[in-house]
């Protein structure tokens, strides 16, 4: 593995660096508190590349690689989970998803504008009965020739009321399982789509989450990903990929208030001298940074499999069980480390540590990656 970066690479995370620390930090504990969707940020991000960094530029991306959109993600991670979410499902699901497996037609119509953050998309397989076992899909796509008819609904969806495009993962033909599977393309004003409660969440507070409604939404045929029936390998190759994005932010979680404990443990004193002298802090953060540095090697592992064609299933896998793991317990000691201030939400850690759970279940849950790492191991 090389561990040098490029120019570029280092351009790119300087910028996210910079955009992170002017533009999100403001406001991003409102945000949190009101569950406020960061709209203006958003597009700011778009307008910066941010949106479609691994898109052709032929489609309006950035034409990055892999390494580059984790150490942005990380950056942007770092400050406000709740951005790097919307930015990970744009770029890692919705464009990655089109770009590989879509139409020209497709890619013409969607990219452009996905990229530049004039719109943003959403990834739909998870349902009230199909979570962890994406196979069990009740959300049906019924062939009519020219034409599907789509009924069903779908739970936990990020951007899902500010989306505009909905990449939608329904049954057509129950007889086959889940090689019956279609993934469908759903614009936000077709009749029959409606957008459900809004979930009032532990953390990511200022990502959208919703539950979506489809009743008889008529989908035109080439709205369809794929061949017929492609929709759950579709589904499963856009996670693999997605897992990467989903690992980068844990890391950036987990970054983000590692370096908040490590300053204020220079700056609070405790018996006469800074916390940072006594051996009980410094051990917290020395078992902080090891494990920190270990979750990057892994993301950037991944992140170099991907760019490098080589199968990246298990080393995506390994990179958000680890992440997820290492965000966890690096917010909670970061929090223990600021004491009291640390419950305090103008400190910010207590935020992080409710960001982190969720890097522990969404886009595949620490369990389903043990699955997916011992099933490679098994091969």
């Amino acid at each position: 593995m090389d561990f040098q970066f490029t120019e570029e690479q280092l351009a790119v995370q300087a910028a996210a660096r910079d955009f992170a620390q002017s533009e999100l930090w403001a406001g991003v504990i409102e945000r949190d508190e009101h569950q406020k969707f960061p709209a203006e940020q958003i597009k700011k991000m778009g307008e910066l590349g941010f949106m479609g960094m691994m898109v052709s530029p032929e489609y309006g991306g950035g034409g990055m690689d892999t390494v580059s959109y984790v150490l942005a993600m990380e950056e942007i991670s770092k400050v406000d989970a709740s951005c790097s979410v919307i930015m990970s499902v744009n770029n890692s699901l919705v464009c990655w998803g089109l770009e590989k497996y879509g139409t020209e037609e497709q890619k013409q119509k969607y990219l452009p504008r996905l990229t530049s953050g004039e719109i943003i998309g959403a990834f739909c397989l998870s349902e009230p009965e199909a979570g962890s076992d994406a196979t069990m899909q009740r959300t049906t796509a019924e062939d009519k020739g020219d034409h599907y008819l789509l009924n069903g609904t779908k739970n936990w969806i990020t951007n899902g009321s500010t989306a505009s495009v909905y990449l939608v993962i329904a049954q057509t033909n129950p007889e086959l399982k889940h090689r019956g599977i279609n993934a469908l393309i759903v614009e936000k004003d077709m009749p029959g789509f409606v957008i459900g409660l809004k979930e009032n969440k532990l953390g990511i507070r200022g990502s959208d989450t919703h539950s979506l409604m489809f009743t008889d939404v008529k989908v035109p045929k080439e709205n369809r990903i794929g061949e017929d029936g492609f929709g759950f390998k579709f589904a499963m190759q856009v996670l693999a990929g997605g897992r990467i994005g989903i690992a980068a932010q844990a890391l950036g979680i987990a970054s983000g208030a590692f370096e908040l404990a490590l300053k204020y443990s220079k700056e609070r004193k405790a018996f006469g001298v800074e916390i940072s002298k006594h051996q009980a802090i410094q051990f917290k953060l020395a078992d902080m940074a090891t494990n920190i540095d270990a979750a990057r090697l892994l993301c950037l592992q991944a992140a170099q499999d991907k760019d490098n064609h080589v199968d990246y299933a298990k080393s995506g896998a390994m990179a958000k069980l680890f992440a997820s793991k290492v965000a966890m317990e690096t917010t909670v000691e970061a929090v223990q480390v600021h004491g009291g201030y640390g419950f305090v939400k103008e400190f910010h850690v207590e935020r992080f540590m409710r960001d982190a759970k969720i890097t522990q279940i969404y886009e595949g849950t620490s369990e389903i990656q043990k699955i997916v790492i011992s099933r490679e191991l098994l091969k």
